[in-house]
């Protein structure tokens, strides 16, 4: 309950943060009318997922945390967002997710994307969800909680890697080339141990003749 109640005081903060005017549609051609629907889903969709951030604030760091319960890291954090805001699953690791969607150069950043930052000494590990207005939202570390802070504030300005936007399609994307290792993978294993069997044979007879 008190996550809902969170979302409903934070709501108007979300919505202020993408409002723009509608459009009008009628007589323009339909190349640009599909372009304004992307436009709009794409808005919706980043609501949705600062509503479910926003609502997180105040949340206990837990190392390899995934749940609001358990506390929240900072890949757990991003995975748990993404999970109960687009039910797109992404892996429990911020180097892993820096692997998904498409790059944002920081001037083309909007509310949703995914910025990373080199705060162990290596790159993509560390990860938020970009707000606007130069703002992110995080689970910084052990003995903090999930807050917003600014991408301008000197330790992330000199930190900061890049960001991506994460989509459905995006993932999707990776799915078949995620696939395939895999079954390399099955493939290889099996050869590996025909080859070995008729080996073991030759040796057993070879042995007997000796004996004879």
């Amino acid at each position: 309950m008190t996550f809902k109640f969170r979302h409903l005081l934070l709501l108007p903060l979300a919505c202020l943060a993408l409002a723009s005017p509608r459009e009008y549609t009628a007589d323009k051609p339909e190349d640009e009318v599909q372009t304004a629907s992307e436009a709009e889903d794409g808005n919706r969709f980043a609501q949705d997922i600062m509503l479910q951030a926003l609502g997180l604030i105040g949340v206990t760091y837990r190392w390899g945390g995934n749940t609001p319960e358990s506390g929240l890291d900072c890949s757990g954090f991003i995975k748990y967002v993404f999970q109960q805001a687009m039910n797109i699953a992404l892996p429990h690791n911020a180097f892993a997710i820096s692997r998904l969607g498409n790059d944002v150069e920081k001037e083309e950043l909007k509310p949703g994307d995914l910025v990373f930052f080199n705060t162990l000494g290596r790159k993509f590990s560390h990860v938020g969800i970009y707000l606007g207005d130069d703002r992110f939202i995080h689970s910084p570390s052990s003995g903090s909680k999930v807050q917003v802070v600014r991408l301008t504030d000197a330790y992330w300005a000199k930190r900061y890697n890049g960001a991506r936007r994460v989509t459905q399609e995006s993932v999707a994307e990776r799915t078949p080339q995620l696939q395939k290792l895999m079954s390399e993978g099955r493939e290889v294993t099996p050869s590996k141990k025909k080859s070995k069997k008729p080996v073991k044979k030759a040796k057993k007879k070879s042995s007997k003749k000796k004996r004879r």
